[in-house]
């Protein structure tokens, strides 16, 4: 087994500059740094992180709760997550809810016995009523992507969602559009607000009869209430969906209903998955700075960690609206003098 002392030799320093260099704890000049790295890769040496854990107090693996991977934003947050701790040093330990409480408190036990150093939480569904288990945890924990009120004494890096919201009903109020429909995850509230906000703006209102809950994310559910949408409201000439997946469904449906994108309906979307550009027509779409949020709260993270005290603790990016091709000017179709 190739031992610290063995990797020294190999790079010409002393077993405690190893150790410097692997547990990232002192500083280490770089051309140095990078002869040590060089001699691990050559030797193919794997640090004993229990050995390293007992003898330091610190794991250096930091833990991730994450609703699900199964989306683009997740997916995007969890890759970032990954590499900013890797360039500290520090590894992932991946858990998944499921938007499950139970599951979540099962994996708040399980980090617990595993000694991580840190906890990040990202993502709101189903975890509120376990908020008061995370402030008993015995390690730091931070909060990313959050769309709810959470308690102050977490260091969090959010979205300003409203904004979000507000920046795709501008849009389309902006196009001329005054009969709209809204398809909305239950857990997007802030998002369907600032949308209405943008038309309140102007003295006109989005009525709530408008506004439909699409209680299961999924492309079929949001077909279903769009064409329903479409049929009860023929005078609708925009749709905002506050989840990608409500979008496609949304620009499905339209087509069903031979309305054509963006020329009979306008679509706007939220959260910009990698597909959003390629699909036909490119979605007009609400960008969340995730690769930006996964590193920012990263770094609040590793300050707790280390014990240090962030300038700024808490921490609300803003979105950005990137227009494409499912929304346009709205068509004459007719209507009553509202927005609805």
């Amino acid at each position: 087994m190739v031992t610290m002392q063995d990797v020294a030799r190999r790079a010409g320093v002393t077993k405690q500059t190893v150790s410097n260099v692997v547990t990232g704890r002192v500083g280490v000049r770089p051309d140095t740094a990078a002869r040590v790295r060089v001699a691990i890769d050559e030797l193919g040496y794997v640090p004993n992180l229990v050995a390293r854990s007992l003898a330091t107090g610190s794991t250096r693996t930091v833990g991730l709760f994450v609703p699900t991977v199964g989306t683009a934003f997740y997916a995007d947050l969890v890759e970032e997550v990954e590499d900013a701790l890797d360039e500290h040093g520090h590894h992932l330990l991946l858990c998944t809810t499921r938007r499950s409480g139970d599951r979540a408190r099962r994996h708040l036990a399980g980090l617990t016995s595993r000694s991580v150093d840190a906890l990040l939480v990202a993502g709101d569904q189903d975890l509120l009523d376990h908020l008061p288990l995370l402030a008993d945890a015995r390690f730091p924990v931070a909060l990313c992507a959050w769309e709810t009120d959470a308690p102050p004494r977490f260091p969090m890096v959010t979205v300003d969602y409203e904004k979000g919201g507000l920046l795709a009903g501008r849009h389309l109020r902006d196009l001329g559009h005054e009969h709209v429909v809204v398809l909305a995850s239950p857990a997007h509230a802030r998002r369907v607000e600032g949308f209405r906000r943008a038309f309140t703006e102007r003295g006109r209102e989005v009525r709530e009869d408008r506004v439909h809950f699409v209680h299961e994310p999924s492309f079929r559910a949001a077909f279903d209430a769009a064409r329903f949408a479409l049929a009860a409201y023929p005078e609708v000439t925009a749709l905002f969906a506050t989840h990608d997946v409500l979008a496609t469904g949304a620009v499905e449906a339209a087509q069903a209903a031979n309305r054509t994108v963006p020329f009979d309906l306008s679509v706007v979307a939220y959260d910009d998955c990698p597909a959003g550009p390629s699909f036909r027509p490119s979605m007009t779409s609400v960008v969340l700075p995730r690769r930006q949020m996964a590193r920012s709260a990263v770094s609040l993270l590793l300050d707790a960690a280390a014990g240090r005290e962030p300038a700024t603790p808490h921490r609300m990016l803003p979105p950005d609206l990137v227009v494409r091709d499912s929304s346009g000017p709205a068509a004459n179709r007719a209507g009553g003098s509202g927005a609805g």
